[in-house]
């Protein structure tokens, strides 16, 4: 069982269950992948110190933070409304224009599964593909919807929430994040998650901090056997 430098055991090996003291190899390290030098500044949500684009706490977003509220402004006095000579014509009835609507589709994908077995690794053998697990689906909305296990020790809630069960070992904590574009459609970041991030049955991994462009149908491949295929409709 690991322990956590304050010498609490942990069910998990990245942060401690009892402290949340971060654990030494965590994610990042584990991959072969040095580790993000950390910004100035901590997470001005959740007060973490920075390792990337996202805050590993909470998720925000540096690099495209909520606009700042303004203070409102000192009402002014109005003006006596003027009396119109006629009525005014009936607006004409104009249907509003069809929003996109996402759907992500999880699943576990026995092909990406048997993949991810020939590839090898310390844990391949180890690992099994679940006897049962449910098609789950999730309405995309708001700016930004994380993807990943949730941690009540961390405050940890991903919108795309694969903690199980059945738990497939080698999604992060905050694994992907799915981020609104101005046409409608949605872009793939990995933040830097320990196993990486691939697309459409793709060998390389996604680039880290790098946004990448979403279409209908394609699929995102994650941890050991997770698969997220995103529906437009």
């Amino acid at each position: 069982m690991p322990l956590c430098p304050a010498g609490h055991d942990s069910a998990t090996d990245d942060y401690c269950d009892t402290c949340g003291t971060r654990i030494g190899g965590a994610d990042g390290a584990a991959s072969g992948t040095a580790e993000l030098t950390v910004a100035a500044g901590p997470c001005p949500e959740c007060g973490a110190a920075r390792a990337g684009r996202f805050c590993e706490e909470c998720g925000y977003d540096f690099e495209n933070p909520p606009p700042a509220a303004e203070s409102p402004a000192t009402p002014e006095t109005p003006e006596a409304p003027e009396v119109p000579v006629a009525a005014p014509a009936e607006p004409t009835s104009v249907a509003p224009a069809g929003e996109q609507r996402w759907t992500a589709i999880v699943i576990a994908d026995e092909a990406y599964f048997a993949r991810v077995q020939a590839d090898g690794g310390p844990d391949a053998a180890s690992m099994a593909f679940p006897r049962f697990c449910p098609e789950r689906r999730f309405a995309l909305s708001g700016a930004q919807v994380r993807i990943g296990r949730g941690s009540r020790s961390r405050g940890i809630t991903p919108e795309i929430d694969l903690t199980g069960p059945p738990g497939d070992p080698g999604v992060s904590h905050l694994h992907a994040v799915l981020v609104a574009q101005p046409d409608g459609g949605w872009a793939l970041v990995d933040p830097g998650s320990t196993n990486g991030t691939t697309l459409n049955d793709g060998a390389d991994p996604v680039p880290t901090d790098e946004p990448v462009p979403l279409s209908d149908g394609d699929r995102i491949h994650l941890g050991a056997w997770t698969t997220v295929t995103l529906r437009r409709s």
